[in-house]
């Protein structure tokens, strides 16, 4: 497991008042384990910045000229986690419905600041959690604010999509944001196998192989070049 002591978190402001975006700044740096990889005053730029940094942590204010914050995280379609800051009460529970860490009334107070960070580190190595499970019979993973508890046995394969993975069980897909190698990291390879950059699949279920395709589940998986000379199936 990765310990939150040598961790950073990259984050970003989203704020169009400049002391605003001052006193946030200032409350960061005094965090070492937060990296800022840059502030802007509107969506557009927000935007720009998230597609072009992995970004753990936004700080978003609610009033931005030309596309409020809350419009603009709905838009988002794999948004990082969120503390919201704003001079307006009645967002709160629009906040909550959105999943947002925290919710920051401006002025923002450092204590206050220091406690929303905390929300969010928390959530941050609840993930992280997951590396230290690897010889169980299930495993917990973070999805938002709960945990979500999977039955090895119950696993046909595992897909990628991007930043996120389909676990395909007995009885249901259930979708996480999480890279395919973290969750790999966490399970056994006596059990399961890595078979594609997209693929991995619980050996105790094929039904079906060949030099090119696995079959499980009655789906047909592809075996990716640079897997076979390891897969020992």
């Amino acid at each position: 497991m990765i310990h939150s002591a040598s961790k950073k978190y990259n984050c970003i402001i989203v704020e169009d008042e400049p002391i605003a975006a001052e006193i946030l700044e200032s409350f960061i740096a005094r965090d070492l384990h937060f990296n800022l990889v840059g502030k802007c005053g509107d969506a557009v730029y927000a935007s720009n910045l998230l597609s072009i940094h992995e970004v753990d942590l936004m700080f978003l204010d609610l009033h931005l000229p030309v596309l409020k914050g809350f419009d603009f995280l709905r838009k988002l379609k794999n948004p990082p986690l969120v503390i919201v800051t704003t001079a307006y009460h009645q967002y709160a529970i629009e906040g909550y419905e959105l999943d947002v860490v925290d919710y920051l009334m401006k002025p923002i107070p450092y204590d206050r600041f220091l406690t929303a960070i905390g929300k969010f580190k928390h959530l941050m190595e609840a993930e992280d959690a997951l590396l230290e499970i690897a010889d169980r019979e299930y495993i917990f993973i973070n999805s938002g604010k709960k945990q979500v508890k999977i039955i090895l046995q119950d696993i046909f394969y595992i897909e990628s999509l991007r930043e996120y993975i389909n676990i395909h069980t007995k009885t249901e897909t259930l979708t996480f944001k999480m890279p395919i190698s973290r969750i790999e990291e966490s399970l056994n390879p006596k059990l399961f196998a890595r078979i594609h950059k997209s693929y991995i699949i619980s050996r105790s279920k094929i039904e079906m192989k060949s030099a090119s395709i696995i079959q499980v589940n009655g789906k047909k998986l592809p075996v990716g070049r640079t897997y076979k000379p390891s897969l020992e199936l």
